[in-house]
């Protein structure tokens, strides 16, 4: 049976990682009423005499759809019957796209468990939906850290975790449970429209590399994307150990020539965000690094914000206006 074997498994995970949904902890499960977060929040609920966790449901309704508040509506009332505390936000203005709806929906959960003291936001992310993450990611010609970002944990503010406990589970086996529990599924007509790029990838390419090339597919990108995650911790941790912030807004280039290629961008990154404060895309990177070997006094073009880089040997200094 599928909900002994998904319970065993979500079990086991979290014997073996203690800090994922810790004993006791208040967590804020983000439920649309589909049936990845129908899994979660049941799964959850199964195991809660176990873990003694407080649970409770949040539902964002992105004004995106004629049926939305009936889609909240729809979650309302389970919470009611499984006796969790509810909690909803609703856009004022519909999201204009699918970056602009996450960044509004994980802005709407970090409110909700601040404001109420929820120490971890769960979300229904499956091994599926990691696999199409790295298929996007790549496609848009995302490094190792765009490749690996669908993670177990992260943080979501001070004090506050975004955990995925589901990340093992495939997007089938979550119908399966759902199916055997007869869990009530809210269909959402934008989850098969092909005008969202990640439909497309989950409805068109998934089946088609299935069929052709990897009938494993998603096990295999979820692993690349496992290993690909410790690779960037170690290169963080390495880069801030190479470089270190100083009060004046420099860097050695001397010292960057000695550093490996991969280092070298990832210190220049942390570098740029210390001290600009913002997201930095590969292409501020690439043209600060081709001052490494410039003649003295040569300048990049501004990056956002108008500050840009110069140098002055031994440094390359980060300029600015005023």
């Amino acid at each position: 049976m599928i909900s002994k074997l998904l319970k065993a498994k979500l079990n086991k995970l979290l014997q073996s990682n203690l800090n994922l949904l810790p004993q006791g902890s208040s967590i804020l499960v983000a439920v649309s009423g589909g049936q990845d977060s129908l899994c979660l929040i049941k799964l959850l609920q199964v195991l809660q005499p176990r873990w003694q966790w407080h649970l409770a449901i949040a539902h964002c309704d992105h004004q995106w759809r004629n049926d939305s508040s009936d889609n909240a509506d729809h979650v309302r009332q389970l919470a009611d019957v499984w006796g969790l505390p509810f909690y909803l936000r609703t856009a004022s203005t519909p999201p204009k796209n699918e970056a602009e709806a996450r960044d509004w929906r994980y802005a709407m959960f970090e409110e909700i468990a601040n404001e109420l003291q929820y120490q971890i936001v769960a979300t229904g992310h499956t091994r599926s939906d990691r696999a199409e993450t790295l298929l996007y990611n790549l496609m848009r010609g995302s490094g190792a850290d765009g490749l690996q970002s669908l993670y177990w944990q992260r943080s979501l503010g001070a004090n506050l975790s975004l955990v995925r406990p589901l990340l093992d589970i495939s997007r089938s086996q979550t119908l399966a449970y759902c199916h055997e529990l007869d869990l009530p599924i809210w269909l959402d007509s934008t989850n098969e429209s092909l005008d969202y790029q990640r439909n497309r990838i989950r409805q068109e390419l998934i089946p088609y590399i299935c069929e052709h090339f990897n009938p494993q597919v998603e096990q295999s990108l979820a692993q690349t994307a496992e290993l690909l995650h410790a690779d960037v911790i170690y290169l963080e941790q390495q880069a801030s150990k190479t470089w270190q912030p100083e009060i004046l807004p420099r860097i050695n280039r001397l010292d960057l020539r000695e550093q490996p290629q991969a280092l070298q961008r990832r210190i220049v990154r942390q570098f740029l965000h210390h001290y600009l404060s913002q997201g930095i895309p590969f292409a501020h990177v690439d043209k600060f690094l081709r001052l490494v070997y410039a003649p003295n006094r040569t300048r990049c073009d501004r990056f956002s914000g108008g500050a840009w880089a110069e140098v002055d040997h031994p440094w390359i200094w980060l300029r600015h206006n005023s």
